[in-house]
């Protein structure tokens, strides 16, 4: 599982976060997208790589300006009893 971290310009509100996260839901196979306007970032949670030249065409197309984008391998954080499950 891979994580992408979207820095992006031009989110103002929930609304914007939605427009980004369904334009990438919509473009690409991807297990989560959840976006921040406050944050300026989106993080889209996957499988398999994405195209960075799609992911900013993407996001060109909704009307936000594509800034950056990091890639790390994703681990999924274990909860504060974990140490009790064997």
């Amino acid at each position: 599982m891979q994580q992408i971290t979207l820095k992006i310009d031009g989110m103002m509100c929930g609304m914007c976060e939605s427009h980004i996260n369904e334009s990438i839901r919509n473009n690409f196979s991807v297990k989560k997208v959840t976006s921040s306007h406050t944050k300026g970032e989106t993080v889209i949670l996957t499988e398999n790589d994405l195209d960075e030249a799609k992911l900013k065409e993407t996001i060109d197309k909704t009307g936000y300006k594509l800034l950056s984008v990091s890639k790390a391998p994703y681990e999924k954080k274990k909860g504060f009893f974990s140490f009790l499950k064997k």
